[in-house]
């Protein structure tokens, strides 16, 4: 049965209008300025003929990182509606604005790595073999559950998780360390110009997004206190376990020959930069714990100038 609904009162055209001083307006303005590239434009004519040569080993491991990129960045696409529809209903529409772009852009990410499966590796086989036990925890299990339990549970604690999970620990540990990988194998190696860059434009819409989830759990800590910090602390102890293992199960395969890895990698290199950039993320938002909201609109916009 369908249940009535009606909207809140329209921001824009009451006297409060559009707070262009809060920290997903000036987002948005980036989003509109720097989120307009096209995978499509991409050049991969180098790339095709790099990855002709590459040996057996460094192609298995490249096929691997992206395999792992591809699904989670549909995975993403998938289930961030839920989270838009909360603000939505809060009547947060600067908010809302932000996060029109922020879908637009994960989708935009799914359309970029499959092109480079269908146009450079030219593999349309079965990718799920690289989905290890931990990566099917996370991003099969725990990433949905989180984000659709919002559909019932609009709690803060449920807000906490569901943030913490995409954008705290997805977006902010593991796609964060993700890059690095790009930037081992890649850069260094001066290979791929035209993924180099298609990453690039990733980093850069991906540091948005991570601007916002601070702002997003800083406001609620600032609002809510402990309920919401308890929820964020808990939230990420229980899903960096998963995130090590992950790393740890993805070089499984190069256990029995450490001298020779792909790319002369290090594995307990990924688990540091992996445990950094927790670290780092936790400390960001704790730094919102007994601000006001006007103190944390000051703090998520300096943070901003520095990631996005």
């Amino acid at each position: 049965m369908m249940t009535d609904f009606t909207h809140h009162p329209f921001a824009t055209t009451s006297t409060r209008g559009l707070r262009h001083h809060l920290p997903p307006m000036r987002l948005w303005q980036k989003a509109k300025k720097l989120g307009i590239w096209n995978p499509s434009d991409i050049d991969f004519t180098r790339d095709r003929a790099d990855w002709q040569a590459l040996d057996d080993g460094e192609r298995e491991y490249l096929l691997r990182l992206c395999a792992q990129f591809l699904a989670g960045e549909e995975s993403v696409t998938l289930d961030l509606l839920p989270l838009i529809m909360v603000v939505a209903e809060e009547g947060r529409i600067e908010e809302e604005m932000y996060l029109t772009s922020f879908l637009w852009e994960e989708a935009r990410h799914v359309d970029g790595f499959r092109r480079f499966f269908d146009e450079v590796v030219q593999d349309q086989s079965d990718l799920s073999a690289f989905h290890t036990p931990s990566y099917r925890t996370i991003f099969y299990e725990e990433l949905p559950r989180a984000m659709h339990r919002l559909r019932t549970d609009t709690s803060v604690e449920a807000q906490v998780r569901a943030s913490t999970t995409y954008n705290l620990f997805i977006e902010g540990v593991m796609a964060e360390t993700g890059y690095y990988s790009f930037a081992r194998t890649l850069t260094q190696n001066n290979i791929f110009p035209g993924m180099q860059q298609f990453v690039g434009y990733l980093k850069r819409d991906e540091s948005r997004h991570i601007a916002f989830s601070i702002y997003y759990l800083s406001r609620l800590v600032a609002e809510h206190g402990d309920v919401a910090w308890n929820a964020l602390e808990a939230r990420m102890n229980e899903l960096l376990p998963f995130a090590i293992a992950n790393t740890t199960e993805f070089y499984e395969a190069y256990t029995g020959d450490k001298e020779h890895l792909p790319f002369n990698l290090d594995v307990e290199e990924f688990h540091q930069y992996a445990t950094m950039q927790f670290m780092k993320r936790m400390e960001r938002i704790g730094k919102s714990r007994g601000l006001t909201l006007d103190e944390v609109n000051n703090v998520a916009n300096s943070i901003d100038e520095e990631l996005a």
